[in-house]
């Protein structure tokens, strides 16, 4: 897996009777890689064809690195899931489109397993938004208990509720670790704010970030998903201009606050009551105190915790998922959640590469 944030490769073996991560890790990327991959939407098509099979290589020779890595025999690998770089996501253009990249031939090539690839296609085929595909893991692992809102704060927030007596749904909320990264790179000379610690010490413009939450995605009925770039360095520029604010602090700490504020905004406008008493923090996100500490003062009845607390380390999580949803796709088996997409049905989604 390799998230919106660009940052490098998640790379998770599971074993999937009981579920389990056995093994995983992160791979960062070389800054300029992850310039390119940030900056791949506008690229040309020779370009970008490059790109593709660029990733697809260094997906190969980073897989290869891992099974070694975790002394895994690789003949006991039944299937690798491949979710790509997502380079765009346009689910209300005309035609609708998703674009992921990262040639799976190559790792099929490199390990000999099969590969499943490209996920989003087949839901976008069913009339779908494409995203987000998490909801279908967050029900095959807790759907059978109390209920509860699993956030995945990446570079764009999205949750799913599942749990007893619910229809498992979610969708994409608003801004994750994105805006806060840009800010921290500008003000700190720094790729994030380190545990929300500059956050911390700003105070929040809570009416400028009431102000925004009018927009119109925001009060969109899901299903609804999102785009990278839709909040990123043209969205930061025009709402959250840094002159605007007195100091690093305070502009790190308003960037928090919207991001745990179009959370809190999506849970009380879009989850029925009773609402779930547990909110499971995942992504790099949950490792920013500040943004858990805001969620808190923001959702004051809710119980926050990490994916940590059921055997998921919150960086693995996404990967994980893949995995589980390559080996349900080899078998041909549902590995879909419609009802958070707006697909017609749920499908089996994903490409083999054999």
């Amino acid at each position: 897996m390799s998230g919106t944030s660009a940052d490098g490769l998640t790379l998770c073996a599971v074993q999937v009777r009981p579920f389990k991560v056995l093994h995983f890790k992160n791979y960062p990327y070389s800054p300029a890689l992850q310039q390119k991959l940030l900056n791949a939407f506008s690229l040309r098509a020779a370009e970008l064809s490059a790109l593709h099979f660029e990733l697809g290589q260094l997906y190969a020779k980073t897989a290869q690195r891992f099974v070694k890595e975790f002394h895994l025999p690789v003949q006991a690998l039944q299937v690798i899931g491949s979710h790509g770089q997502t380079v765009y996501h346009g689910p209300h253009d005309t035609p609708p489109n998703t674009l992921q990249i990262g040639e799976p031939s190559f790792l099929a090539a490199a390990l000999g397993r099969p590969v499943v690839s490209d996920f989003r296609a087949m839901d976008i085929a069913l009339g779908g938004e494409g995203a987000p595909l998490m909801p279908f893991f967050d029900e095959y692992i807790w759907g059978k208990g109390a209920p509860k809102i699993l956030l995945n704060v990446g570079g764009i927030s999205n949750f799913s509720v599942v749990g007893k007596q619910i229809r498992t749904f979610g969708f994409d909320v608003g801004p994750g670790n994105t805006l806060m990264d840009l800010a921290a790179q500008r003000a700190l000379h720094r790729p994030f704010d380190r545990n929300g610690r500059t956050a911390a010490r700003g105070t929040p413009d809570k009416a400028r970030v009431a102000r925004l939450l009018k927009q119109k995605y925001f009060l969109r009925t899901p299903p609804k998903s999102l785009d990278k770039n839709a909040f990123g360095q043209t969205y930061l520029d025009r709402f959250f201009p840094q002159e605007a604010f007195a100091s690093a602090a305070d502009w790190l700490a308003t960037l928090t606050w919207f991001t745990a504020a179009a959370v809190a905004h999506a849970l009380q406008h879009f989850v029925p009551r009773p609402q779930p008493k547990e909110i499971v923090v995942s992504g790099g996100g949950c490792f920013n105190a500040t943004l858990l500490h805001d969620l808190q003062q923001l959702l004051p009845s809710l119980k926050i915790t990490t994916t940590l607390s059921y055997g998921i380390d919150p960086q693995a999580k996404e990967s994980a998922a893949f995995a589980l949803f390559g080996w349900l796709a080899l078998g041909k088996k549902i590995n879909h959640c419609s009802r958070a997409t707006g697909a017609a049905h749920d499908a089996v989604l994903g490409k083999i590469t054999l």
